[in-house]
C-alpha cells in the first residue's frame, strides 16, 4: 500500500486512514520512532496485555541466571 502524508509547519503528520485501518491503530495509541538510514520505522508500543503469554512454552534450558554472575 502506498500512502503519503505531508509534514505540517508544527511538525505533525496525519497517518492516512487506509494505513490506520489496515494496522488497526487507534487514537491515543503510543508509538516508537526508530531511525533506519534515511527513513524511520514507526511501531506501536505494545501494552502489557499484548505481551502476556508471549514466552509461554519457551525452552529455558541453558538460561543464564543471576547465580552465575560475579
Amino acid at each position: 500500500m502506498a500512502a503519503t502524508a505531508t509534514l505540517s509547519a508544527e511538525f505533525l503528520i496525519s497517518i492516512p486512514k487506509a494505513v490506520r485501518d489496515e494496522q488497526h491503530w487507534q487514537a491515543g495509541q503510543e508509538f516508537v520512532f526508530i531511525p533506519k538510514g534515511k527513513g524511520v520505522l514507526v511501531m506501536p508500543v505494545p501494552t502489557l496485555e499484548d505481551l502476556r503469554g508471549m514466552a509461554k512454552g519457551a525452552d529455558t534450558r541453558g538460561y543464564r541466571d543471576r547465580e552465575d554472575r560475579y
